[in-house]
């Protein structure tokens, strides 16, 4: 299939769905296919849900709650995807007592496909995320952090594809500068791409040397900024080719995609779901026989 058209549809975008409330969500049925990508960001080393007397988010999020949730969308549509835009690390005892090795054995056991590297999973230095990857069954793809003369090195791919009921989905990633964020001796010799124009170099590569029919950006840049800081809205505008920005950093709670359009006139959607694991975001792609795309999108609450 070649990507011509992309059209939104913003019916279900509003749509807050919890456990149990899948069937909130409904399309008729027909020979598209159909294709669900799932998503986290900044879980912050969340493992277990909030107290029921937590000032905030009592009783929310946890572990557990996601693996059934994503058990469940998985049982609806085999044709998905599960991925992480990034600071998995950082924020309760486990990871200081840990190290990341829960979160990554936890996450491999729901299954994720793909996840990109936030700033915080250098908290414990460039070695000590090295050392847990042992317990990652599942890729890590950062395209602007150039690992080469690090001990990460072939460790970390700038890309990859899936296919998923003969769809071709490439899927790159973006991290946020870390000088000036991240003590120098953690990251050590890692170097700062520009990700824009690496964001330009992926997808044309993605689109036209791997035929992709989906691309989609992990992105751990931040949501929106003032100024010239580059973000995931200002990504979408100043590329081409990405159809999905799943984004992180900046702990945005959007209640429904944002849809930009991008420096060709396309559609680009672009999600964020907060952090610590409270929603679980999910995006439907439709592509049907005359390789029109439409795209549902929704935060389900954990």
């Amino acid at each position: 299939m070649k990507r011509r058209n992309f059209i939104w549809q913003a019916s279900a975008a509003t749509t807050l769905v919890g456990i149990g409330g899948l069937s909130a969500l409904s399309f008729k049925p027909d020979d598209r296919k159909h294709i669900t990508i799932l998503h986290t960001n900044d879980v912050h080393s969340h493992i277990e849900p909030f107290g029921p007397d937590a000032p905030r988010n009592a009783n929310m999020c946890g572990v557990a709650r996601r693996a059934t949730l994503v058990e469940q969308i998985r049982q609806e549509n085999p044709n998905t995807l599960l991925l992480d835009a990034g600071d998995i690390f950082q924020g309760t005892p486990y990871f200081n007592f840990y190290g990341g090795e829960l979160e990554f054995k936890l996450m491999s056991k729901m299954k994720y496909d793909a996840a990109t590297i936030g700033n915080h999973d250098f908290d414990n230095g460039i070695d000590g995320l090295y050392a847990q990857l042992p317990h990652a069954d599942f890729s890590f793809i950062s395209s602007n952090y150039d690992f080469s003369n690090t001990i990460l090195d072939g460790h970390v791919s700038p890309k990859q594809t899936f296919v998923k009921d003969g769809v071709k989905i490439g899927i790159f990633g973006l991290g946020i500068e870390l000088e000036g964020l991240v003590n120098s001796k953690l990251y050590k010799e890692t170097k700062y791409l520009d990700p824009i124009e690496i964001a330009q170099e992926m997808t044309r590569r993605l689109k036209e040397d791997e035929q992709c029919d989906l691309i989609i950006c992990l992105s751990h840049l931040g949501y929106e900024y003032n100024g010239s800081k580059i973000s995931d809205l200002k990504l979408a505008r100043t590329t081409e080719n990405i159809d999905l920005i799943i984004g992180g950093h900046t702990h945005t709670f959007l209640e429904k995609p944002t849809i930009e359009t991008n420096k060709v006139g396309k559609k680009v959607v672009v999600n964020q779901v907060g952090c610590y694991g409270l929603y679980l975001g999910r995006i439907d792609f439709y592509l049907d026989n005359k390789n029109n795309i439409e795209a549902d999108g929704v935060k389900i609450s954990v």
